[in-house]
């Protein structure tokens, strides 16, 4: 039987979904590194010398970490490369001399996956449903370039079909195939790079699903902005930000733009072969105060990127349920351990919280809803344990109304529901 494969390709991870019928599974992959049915969206290059001069190996997912981890100095390690589909600056990145665009390395992060899949994948897929957020991550984001990138990697594998739906709206639908009665559900998204909401109303009518959507927004903020937040407050300034160095005659500020590159893990192995870090390293020795932007460059040199976004995300979410936790990031040395206070988090991301939130009054206010309209809020993704955005939502519903779930599988098996449907085009974005 044909089946329908849901595609979920998120900031930080991704799942696959086959719809047969009524049911739904997950894909799993096996590398390397075990086996899962999510796995992070990451890529990693390294030389492969027994495959001849110019071969590489390459990796992806929880492997690509894996073969990052273990040979840190020989790798090329990307992730969060989402966050480029929608950036007309992003032209592509050199990977060991060659160039690759968003749609080859998209393309190289399927294909890896497709063979960690072996005998699960299937050969009968006649459509894709692929999720995409409302709002693309990045500073001006070109939603239609994002979906024509998306769609040349997808074509490259000869799919008969290819569709995107809105991610919140494939949450929704997982969501409603729970649903005991008629509802105007809120689905809350929020993802490693945005936040989405979509409001749907579902009624089921001699046994089929029905539904009419709303109204849709979202926000380039998520999960990987909180994170950012706390590198600013408690990384940067030990490694320069801030700082001055000499210039003839005068004295000037350290460029803040290198930090926001090294808070952004998606950033940081670019940065690595910029023009930027050959600056770095040369304003070390007309710098005021070289040894923290020695260190700066010593992080950068030796790829403690990933080492950092996984102390920062043992910080943040133990402050989910903690007042306070501990931050541990043993190569800045005695800067690197700290205790961190939940307010001081929250305080740190409040421009954020108020741009979700704002998100979530333009979705409310443009289709004239209510609160008091909305009879299920279902929130997913795992920024939603974070306790400041749960609070968004508890201030204005009843807790009774709020549910959530489906963090990692909610969106790619709603993509495979939907694909399943001979109304599919009701349900594309």
């Amino acid at each position: 039987m044909a089946q329908a494969l849901g595609f979920d390709f998120g900031t930080t991870n991704t799942v696959m979904a086959l719809a047969d019928g009524s049911s739904t599974r997950s894909l799993a992959f096996t590398s390397a590194a075990g086996t899962a049915d999510s796995m992070r969206t990451a890529l990693s290059f390294m030389k492969d010398p027994l495959a001849g001069a110019s071969a590489l190996k390459v990796e992806a997912g929880h492997a690509a970490i894996r073969q990052f981890i273990d040979h840190p100095s020989e790798c090329r390690f990307l992730q969060s490369i989402k966050t480029f589909a929608a950036s007309a600056l992003f032209q592509g990145t050199l990977i060991f001399a060659k160039r690759q665009t968003f749609e080859d390395l998209m393309e190289i992060f399927l294909r890896r996956l497709k063979v960690y899949a072996d005998g699960n994948w299937p050969s009968d897929i006649t459509r894709v449903v692929t999720g995409r957020p409302v709002h693309f991550a990045g500073a001006n984001p070109d939603p239609a370039l994002a979906t024509e990138r998306y769609n040349e990697a997808l074509t490259r594998f000869g799919f008969p079909e290819i569709h995107f739906v809105y991610e919140p709206v494939a949450a929704a639908f997982y969501f409603a195939q729970n649903l005991k009665s008629d509802a105007t559900v809120l689905v809350a998204d929020f993802g490693g790079g945005t936040t989405d909401y979509s409001i749907i109303r579902f009624e089921t009518s001699a046994g089929k699903l029905s539904a009419t959507p709303i109204g849709h927004s979202g926000v380039g903020v998520a999960g990987d902005h909180f994170d950012y937040r706390m590198i600013d407050q408690i990384v940067a300034p030990q490694i320069g930000k801030g700082s001055l160095f000499r210039s003839f005659d005068k004295t000037l500020e350290v460029p803040a733009s290198w930090y926001a590159n090294f808070g952004r893990w998606n950033q940081l192995s670019i940065f690595k072969t910029s023009r930027e870090f050959a600056a770095l390293k040369k304003l070390v020795r007309d710098s005021l105060e070289p040894e923290k932007l020695e260190l700066f460059v010593d992080l950068v040199d030796h790829d403690e990127g990933y080492p950092l976004y996984q102390a920062v995300s043992a910080t943040k979410i133990a402050l989910s349920s903690a007042d306070e936790a501990a931050f541990d990031f043993a190569p800045l040395g005695r800067g690197g351990h700290k205790t961190i206070g939940r307010s001081d988090f929250e305080s740190w991301i409040a421009s954020d919280l108020a741009r979700i939130e704002g998100a979530l009054d333009d979705v409310l206010e443009k289709t004239k809803t209510s609160p008091a309209q909305i009879d299920k809020i279902f929130l997913t993704g795992g920024t939603s344990f974070v306790p400041a955005v749960r609070r968004i939502f508890t201030e204005r519903f009843d807790h009774d109304r709020i549910e959530s779930g489906g963090e990692l599988l909610s969106i790619a098996h709603g993509l495979a529901l939907i694909g399943e449907r001979d109304d599919i085009q009701q349900w594309t974005a």
